[in-house]
C-alpha cells in the first residue's frame, strides 16, 4: 500500500516544482539587487532596500492581489505578455511560481547580501588595482566567497516557496494539479469533513521538507565555505 495517494503525491510534486523554479528564476536578479545594496551608494537606497523587504511585512493575499491586478490575463502588464506572446501567469502553475519568488525574494537577497558585505573590500580593490575590470573582479573574487550566502538564500527561498498560500490562492487559486501546491491541499483537506489525517499527513511532510532544507542549507553552506578557504 503506498504511503501517499496519488492527489497527494501531485500536491508534493508540485510544490516541489513550483519552488525550484521560482528559486532559481529570482536567484540573478537577487544577487544583482544583494550586490547593489551591499557595494552602491546612491540617493534613494533606503526605499530601494524598504521596497525589495516589502513583501516580508505585506499580508500575502495583498501580494496575491496585487499580482493579479498587475500580472494577471487583465492586468496591465499580464494583458500584455498575453497579447504579445499569448503567455500567461493567471491560473498556472508560472503564477504560482511568481508568487512564490515575490515572497521568498527578500530572504534571498538579505542572506545574499550579508555575505557580500563578508567580503573584503580591500581584495577587490587590489584585483581592480591589477587591471581586473569590475565584471572580472565580481565573477572571481565577490561571487566565489559569497557562495555560502547564495546557498543559504536559494535554501531559504525554496523552503519559503514551499509554504506560500496567500499568495497563490488569490492570485492563481486552488486548481487540483496545476495551482494546488501541498498548502492548498492541505486547507482543502481541512475543509473536508473526516479528511483530517490526509491534512495531518501532507503537514509532516511538509515539516519533514522544511527541515531537510534548512540541514541541507548549513552543510553546503559549510562545504562551499570550507572550498573558499582552501582557495584563499
Amino acid at each position: 500500500m503506498s504511503l501517499l495517494t496519488d492527489y497527494e503525491v501531485a500536491a508534493l510534486l508540485l510544490s516541489l516544482k513550483v519552488s525550484t523554479v521560482a528559486v532559481l528564476c529570482s536567484l540573478p536578479l537577487g544577487i544583482l539587487c544583494a550586490w547593489v545594496l551591499a557595494r552602491l551608494e546612491f540617493p534613494g537606497k533606503s526605499v530601494f532596500d524598504s521596497l525589495i523587504h516589502l513583501p516580508l511585512v505585506l499580508p500575502p493575499v495583498v501580494i496575491g492581489y496585487l499580482l493579479l491586478v498587475s500580472m494577471g490575463r487583465s492586468g496591465f502588464l499580464g494583458g500584455w505578455l498575453y497579447d504579445t506572446f499569448g503567455f500567461s501567469f493567471s491560473f498556472s502553475w508560472r503564477g504560482a511560481a511568481l508568487a512564490a519568488a515575490v515572497v521568498s525574494f527578500p530572504l534571498m537577497v538579505r542572506a545574499i547580501r550579508q555575505a557580500l558585505e563578508g567580503v573584503d573590500v580591500r581584495l577587490e580593490q587590489a584585483a581592480r588595482t591589477l587591471g581586473a575590470g569590475r565584471l572580472k573582479v565580481f565573477f572571481t573574487i565577490s561571487l566565489p566567497l559569497t557562495a555560502p550566502g547564495i546557498v543559504s538564500g536559494m535554501v531559504l527561498a525554496f523552503a519559503r516557496s514551499l509554504g506560500e498560500f496567500g499568495s497563490t490562492i488569490t492570485f492563481v487559486s486552488n486548481i487540483p494539479g496545476e495551482t494546488r501546491t501541498i498548502p492548498l491541499a492541505m486547507y482543502s483537506f481541512i475543509e473536508t469533513p473526516g479528511a483530517e489525517a490526509e491534512a495531518a499527513r501532507l503537514c509532516v511532510i511538509a515539516i519533514l521538507i522544511s527541515l531537510a532544507s534548512l540541514i541541507a542549507s548549513q552543510w553546503l553552506s559549510k562545504r562551499a565555505q570550507q572550498r573558499t578557504l582552501g582557495q584563499c
